[in-house]
């Protein structure tokens, strides 16, 4: 049964544990604004000389994501603990496929992803040797429809996806995100390569864990959650986040099991 923290948050816990992965959107902030309370625990988490990691599902390379942090008053102590799934991508590009053509699926914005070899991007489907999704076309942001007759041609490439997320919540509205793509371009047969949680690379990249006691903390049960389950760490989940109105209907239990993962904790916001 997954344990209610509410009451007596992290700080009643935090003493077991050495490392900290802990989610961004949805947990330190909700794409407009800081959480006040979540950024008091970074600050007893260092306090109490323990490591943590602000591990996001941003298909963005790490100084992108620092800047936008930056720019909702972050402190630059903190924007330093930050990895993203964008700079996994860069990794696996750089040593593997880096000069190929591709074709960019996702918005302008995540240009910057791509701005050391953005020669090699072509505007035509049919040139490419592999996808590199980000998101979705800001003109086609909910129409997946769209993409499934884009790809179906298509799906004897290789898709590089940068965000496993399915959705996120940027301040009260609901946005599809790259892994929602993906899925479809896995349905119609093609493959893809994720780069984020809950795959391990991504937590492995970001830090030396090696023997060290880990709690995952963040809002997504097929991201955040499943990801440590399949690292052996324990988890938090933030329950006012995406599965908001599930677990306040079902109850965390219920709704966990019907994701198939295992949650140890569980808080309303993150709350030291």
């Amino acid at each position: 049964m997954t344990k209610n923290l509410d009451n007596e948050g992290l700080r009643s816990i935090a003493e077991g544990y050495d490392l900290f992965y802990i989610d961004l959107w949805g947990v330190i902030h909700n794409g407009v604004n800081l959480h006040k309370s979540a950024i008091e625990v970074l600050g007893e988490i260092t306090k109490a000389k323990k490591q943590y990691v602000l591990l996001t599902n941003a298909p963005r390379p790490n100084r992108s994501v620092n800047l936008f942090l930056e720019k909702m008053g972050m402190s630059k102590k903190i924007r330093e603990k930050v990895y993203s799934s964008g700079e996994a991508s860069l990794s696996y590009l750089k040593k593997n496929i880096l000069g190929k053509k591709f074709f960019h699926l996702g918005p302008p914005r995540d240009f910057d992803l791509f701005l050391d070899f953005k020669k090699n991007k072509t505007e035509d489907i049919k040139e490419s040797f592999y996808l590199l999704c980000t998101g979705l076309f800001e003109e086609k942001g909910e129409d997946l429809n769209y993409y499934k007759e884009l790809l179906k041609e298509h799906n004897n490439k290789k898709m590089i996806c940068t965000n496993p997320d399915l959705i996120v919540d940027k301040g009260e509205k609901r946005e599809l995100c790259a892994g929602s793509v993906a899925l479809v371009f896995e349905k119609i047969g093609g493959e893809v390569l994720y780069f984020g949680k809950p795959f391990p690379e991504v937590y492995n990249q970001s830090i030396n864990n090696n023997g060290k006691k880990v709690l995952s903390i963040g809002d997504n049960l097929n991201t955040d959650i499943k990801g440590a389950n399949l690292l052996n760490y324990d988890s938090l989940i933030i329950s006012n986040g995406v599965h908001k109105d599930e677990i306040k209907k079902e109850g965390i239990d219920m709704v966990s099991k019907r994701y198939e993962v295992r949650v140890n904790f569980i808080q309303t916001e993150l709350k030291w």
